[in-house]
């Protein structure tokens, strides 16, 4: 079987967390958080980086840092994982889902537009895939109410817009080093701070609602608690793990794109015949080969597609359901405006494996089982 995903291992890993073991400094912002966050400041050239638990916290965090309260609205797209949502509806908001754009499955700026209320605190955009949202638009209309913008970049390390790295952009960038992920640690996160004047409430909340983060670098003599905060550090041990993979960033992304580039030109035939439709990415956007996903002509040739594909050894997985309509997306949420494209194009998506050390043959192989499925 050719699985969906494998996590990535570079080599370095066993080592750098024996390291941790042997400093006897197993808890956050240890030697190998303090080379990670110092590698992920000086790669995107972002004001500060903190590293978290996972991209859920990360969110939370975002949500404690724009005071969502009781009654605001955040707009968002329905086509995303639930912890967009959740870090928000936790805070008290009401969540406003807006439709997306069948070519990227990114949020429509359009509607985002049309969304907007008095009430509106903030805007969620989400980097399907990898693929950048168009954050000039989107940024024009931010700042134009005065609104905050939060990236969930949890696929998009290292992919940009306009030469920008995403999570750079809007006022907070979040990552994701999942196991499913580019660069992993099993679970954990990163918080992107773009504006200075957050640092340090976000090290305070990150601290457990304390000024320990302030304590550490010698400002005070003393840590107390100061606000609402949790512990969103990342162990140590993790961040070793991490760190390893950060070294290998320019060959891991080499070799995801080489995977992706053979798949868009040998499903291209199909495409061209519109049995199937892969991915589109704007001029404008460089991507990171997070994931290859084709899309087929009917819901139902996804299902027939991905069971072929499994009696073929071929381990390909859909992807997320719309929020909007769940049982908790009728009680914390509306989508505004016509559900056009999320619902329906969500359910054409089919994901093909893709993974740091797939190898050239196994890619092969996937193209060509999908070119008999066809006929081909």
């Amino acid at each position: 079987m050719i699985p969906f995903n494998k996590p990535c291992i570079t080599g370095d890993e066993e080592a750098y967390i024996q390291q941790v073991i042997r400093n006897q400094k197993l808890s956050g912002k240890g030697e190998f958080g303090k080379k990670c966050t110092e590698w992920l400041e000086n790669r995107l050239g972002c004001e500060k980086a903190l590293l978290t638990p996972s991209c859920t916290h990360a969110l939370e965090m975002t949500a404690l840092l724009t005071d969502i309260q009781e009654g605001d609205e955040v707009i968002m797209p329905s086509y995303t994982f639930v912890s967009t949502a959740n870090a928000f509806v936790l805070r008290g908001a009401s969540i406003r889902f807006v439709d997306i754009s069948a070519d990227t499955m990114n949020i429509d700026p359009t509607m985002i537009k049309k969304a907007i209320t008095e009430k509106t605190k903030a805007i969620v955009v989400v980097h399907y895939a990898g693929v950048a949202c168009d954050m000039g638009e989107i940024m024009d209309i931010a700042n134009s109410h005065d609104i905050w913008v939060i990236e969930d970049a949890a696929q998009a390390l290292l992919s940009t817009y306009k030469g920008r790295p995403l999570g750079t952009i809007g006022h907070f960038g979040t990552f994701s080093f999942h196991e499913t992920k580019n660069y992993t640690c099993g679970e954990g996160g990163a918080l992107i701070i773009n504006s200075a004047n957050s640092i340090q409430h976000a090290e305070i909340i990150q601290e457990k609602g304390t000024d320990r983060s302030q304590f550490l670098k010698g400002m005070i003599d003393k840590y107390t608690w100061q606000d609402v905060g949790s512990s969103y550090l990342l162990s140590d041990l993790n961040a070793a793990y991490l760190y390893a993979q950060f070294e290998n960033a320019d060959s891991i992304n080499e070799e995801r794109l080489r995977y992706w580039e053979h798949y868009k030109e040998g499903l291209q035939p199909m495409a061209d015949r519109n049995l199937i439709s892969t991915p589109h990415v704007p001029e404008d956007c460089q991507h990171n080969a997070h994931m290859f996903y084709i899309k087929t002509a009917k819901s139902d040739d996804c299902d027939h597609l991905r069971a072929y594909l499994d009696d073929q050894g071929i381990m390909a997985v859909p992807h997320y359901v719309p929020l909007h309509p769940t049982n908790a997306g009728e009680t914390y949420s509306e989508f505004y405006g016509e559900d056009k494209y999320t619902t329906s194009e969500s359910e054409k998506i089919l994901r093909l494996p893709l993974y740091y050390g797939m190898g050239d043959e196994a890619v092969a192989h996937v193209v060509e089982r999908i070119h008999a499925y066809y006929e081909i």
